[in-house]
Parts: structure tokens; C-alpha cells; sequence
């Protein structure tokens, strides 16, 4: 498991390119036949994917954790990129379609991915914070999800935001998890920009093009930078910087976030005229 330390405002505006994506870039996440797993210091959160092939593929427990296995003080969040998969939570199965999402709570002992079809596997993209109390398994395809309709054609930002682990649909401790897809022709996200102090953020940008990208902003309000970012690459955000993005094309991303509240809208909102 990859560590990564948490980095502070004074830190990253002094930082070169090479530097801000060597501390909050995180690619090569979807390898065949491996599950990676990333531990950023920023509220300890755990960023991985699983893409299993052939054969299954089994969340272990590491020294990082100081645990028996990987959810005794932990619960995650997986939602399905790829083809059609298994996972398999204490022995019950549960199929995943492409988008479908799985929270599974504290005290599971045994997770387990699997492809339906290994030429076309599925991928797995997880989200893993600590936990505090035992929330039962819930699967939320993206019909079940609470969606939230927002933007317009003239600001080239018509979007609906799915909230997958969130109060309105599944219990959590403190992870809240979505997908957010762009329509055609519509190409930022989350502008007007925001930080909430009370939690940090983490975006996985997909379904763009090995032509396309994003540009991801981040930074505070009066130090912005950005990091240039491709299919299936993620992004730490922590929780004094913006989070907002423009793509080349219009492209969907996965939010996971972890902290104080799970309170959607508690937002600092900063005006386009306070940007620098």
C-alpha cells in the first residue's frame, strides 16, 4: 500500500508541477489482475481499485491499518467502472453492473472481486474510511441513487450529481460517495468553487478518451493551480482547497468524501471575482 503524508496550503503554493502531482495525482490505480490501494494522511482516507481477471481478488489487511483485516475499524465504499463483476461480502454474493455501488460496513471479514468475464473485467473503484459503529451491506445501482439535476446549457455545466453513500439512500459512518456525469457539450463541474472545512474530497475522472482531459483546479481561493489529469486518474483534495474541473470533452467523475459532517450542501462558496 502506497502512503502518502498530508500537505498544507503553505506547502503546495510553493510546489512545481512535478511536485503537486507527485503529492495529490494518483494514477495506474486500475491495473489487470491486482488490486492497488493508495493511504493519504489527509482524514486517512484509502483510495484503491480491484480489477480481477483471472482469477478473484481478495482486500487483505497491512501494517498501514495496525488491524487483523481490512475493515475490523473500516468501512468502503465500491462502485463498479468496468464490466460486469461479483463481489462477495462474508460469503454473499452481490452482482455489480457497470455503475452499480456497494457500501460495506465495519467488521466485514472478507471481500472478494470477481469478473463475469475476464476479457471484459470489471473495475472496482473503492473508497475506505475508519468507521465507528456496524451499518448493514446496502447496494445502490445508479436508479436507486438520490440525483440532483443542476447547471445550464450557457455555463456549460449541465450535470447531475447521483449520491450513492449518502443519508438519503444508505447509512455511513463518515463516507460519502457519488458519481456526477456531464452531459454533451457541457464541460465544468462545481463552478462557482467552494472548499468545506469539514471534510476533504477525492475525484476519479473517467469515460474520457485517451485524447482528453481535465484540468483539475485546486489550491485556495487566492493561490489556484491546477493539475492535468486523464481517463481514470484520481485526485486528493484536501479540505482547504477548491475542487473544481474542466475537460476538453464532457467526462464523469466519482467523489468520495471523509471528515467531520456528511452534510452535502456544507459549503463555503467563493464567488468567480475572489479567484486568483
Amino acid at each position: 500500500m502506497e502512503v502518502r503524508y498530508s500537505i498544507g496550503p503553505n506547502e503546495a503554493k510553493k510546489m512545481t508541477t512535478e511536485e503537486l502531482r507527485e503529492n495529490f495525482l494518483i494514477q495506474d490505480l486500475f491495473v489487470p489482475g491486482e488490486i492497488k490501494m493508495l493511504y493519504s494522511h489527509v482524514d486517512r482516507i484509502i483510495v484503491g481499485a480491484a480489477v480481477p481477471t483471472q482469477g478473484a481478488l481478495a482486500i487483505a489487511g497491512s501494517k498501514e491499518l495496525g488491524s487483523d483485516y481490512f475493515l475490523e475499524r473500516r468501512e468502503m465504499g465500491v462502485i463498479n467502472i468496468g464490466g460486469k463483476g461479483i463481489i462477495t461480502v462474508d460469503g454473499q454474493k452481490v452482482e455489480m453492473d457497470a455503475r452499480d455501488g456497494l457500501y460495506i460496513g465495519k467488521e466485514t471479514k472478507e471481500v472478494i472481486f470477481e469478473s463475469i468475464d475476464p476479457a471484459v473485467p470489471a473495475k472496482f473503484y473503492i473508497n475506505s474510511a475508519p468507521a465507528h459503529h456496524v451499518y448493514p451491506l446496502h447496494k445502490i445501482t445508479q436508479k436507486d441513487a438520490n440525483p440532483r439535476h443542476l447547471g445550464s446549457p450557457e455555463n456549460a455545466n449541465v450535470r447531475t450529481i447521483y449520491q450513492y453513500v449518502h443519508p438519503a439512500v444508505c447509512q455511513s459512518c463518515q463516507l460519502v460517495m457519488g458519481l456526477t456525469a456531464l452531459e454533451s457539450g457541457s464541460l465544468w463541474n462545481t463552478m462557482p468553487s467552494h472548499t468545506h472545512e469539514r471534510r476533504m474530497e477525492v475525484y476519479l475522472y473517467f469515460d474520457m478518451s485517451q485524447e482528453d482531459v481535465v484540468f483539475h483546479m485546486m489550491g485556495q481561493p487566492q493561490e489556484t493551480r491546477h493539475i492535468v489529469m486523464r481517463n481514470e486518474e484520481a485526485v486528493i483534495s484536501p479540505s482547504w482547497s477548491i475542487h473544481s474541473g474542466v475537460g476538453s470533452k464532457n467526462y464523469t467523475f466519482i467523489w468520495g468524501m471523509v471528515g467531520e459532517n456528511q452534510t452535502f450542501d456544507d459549503m463555503d462558496h467563493i464567488a468567480t471575482t475572489d479567484l486568483r
